[in-house]
C-alpha cells in the first residue's frame, strides 16, 4: 500500500479535485462528507435524512479505506442552522451505540454551508 492513498464513494463526489478521503500510514482522515444518497448521489432535502446520509457515507469511505466505525477518534459536525443540532443525534446513536466508546465530537454552525450537514472525521486504523 502507498504510504499516501486517496479514496472516493462514487455517486458520491465532491465538485473540486479532492478525495472523500485520504489515508496515511494507519492514519484517515476525511474530507466534508455530505448528505447525499450513497446510491443515487442525490441530495435529500431533508436535513434528517442528509444527516443518516452523512453517516452512511462515512461508513462506506472507511471500508473502502479499510477501517471500521470503531477506528473513529474524532467527527466534527458542520450545520447550516443550529435547529437542526439534535438531528445528528439519531445517525449517532445508531452508529455509536456504547455510551463509553464514542468518538470525541464537535458541532459547529456554518451559516454559508451549501448542504444542511456535513461531517469529517478522523480515524486510526486499529492493528495497522
Amino acid at each position: 500500500m502507498a504510504w499516501r492513498e486517496s479514496f472516493d464513494i462514487p455517486p458520491v463526489m465532491h465538485n473540486a479535485p479532492i478525495p472523500m478521503a485520504t489515508r496515511v500510514g494507519n492514519m484517515i482522515f476525511t474530507s466534508g462528507i455530505m448528505g447525499s444518497d450513497p446510491d443515487t448521489g442525490e441530495m435529500p432535502e431533508a436535513v434528517e435524512d442528509q444527516a443518516k446520509n452523512c453517516f452512511r457515507n462515512l461508513e462506506k469511505v472507511l471500508t473502502k479505506a479499510g477501517a471500521k466505525t470503531s477506528d473513529v477518534g474524532h467527527i466534527t459536525v458542520l450545520l447550516k442552522s443550529g435547529a437542526s443540532r439534535q438531528l445528528v443525534n439519531v445517525p449517532w446513536l445508531e452508529m455509536f451505540p456504547d455510551e463509553h466508546s464514542r468518538p470525541a465530537r464537535h458541532a459547529t454552525i456554518v451559516e454559508s454551508l451549501n448542504f444542511g450537514i456535513q461531517i469529517e472525521a478522523i480515524a486510526c486504523v486499529e492493528g495497522a
